[in-house]
């Protein structure tokens, strides 16, 4: 569990800078080199660099060699996990409100009959 929970921890951290948000969803497009990557944000390249890093300790993205360059390419999985736990974490808060939805109602019922 704690394995996961770290993944995951990785992974949203990763997530939650909007530089890195952008370059994934420009990676969803297909494979882009650092510069194609970095052209649209306003920041320098070793900055960049740094961003590609955290999504690659995130398992997020991967790098390929193709001569000289090194495509980066969006990996599907951790993402996948991550709307996994979210979807989870949803279903859990709404059997919860369903619950407490219910819960008032039979107050609200019972608050009837005692009036």
């Amino acid at each position: 569990m704690v394995k996961y929970e770290t993944q995951l921890d990785t992974i949203f951290t990763a997530l939650a800078h909007p530089a890195r948000r952008a370059m994934l969803a420009r990676l969803g497009k297909g494979e882009a080199t650092v510069g194609e990557l970095a052209e649209p944000l306003d920041m320098s390249l070793p900055a960049v660099t740094k961003h590609l890093k955290m999504l690659e300790r995130a398992k997020l993205i991967s790098r390929s060699k193709n001569a000289q360059w090194r495509p980066c390419r969006l990996e599907e999985a951790p993402l996948n996990e991550a709307s996994d736990w979210i979807e989870e974490q949803r279903k859990l808060w709404e059997s919860r409100l369903d619950r407490l939805e219910s819960y008032l109602h039979g107050m609200e019922k019972r608050e009837r009959k005692i009036r």
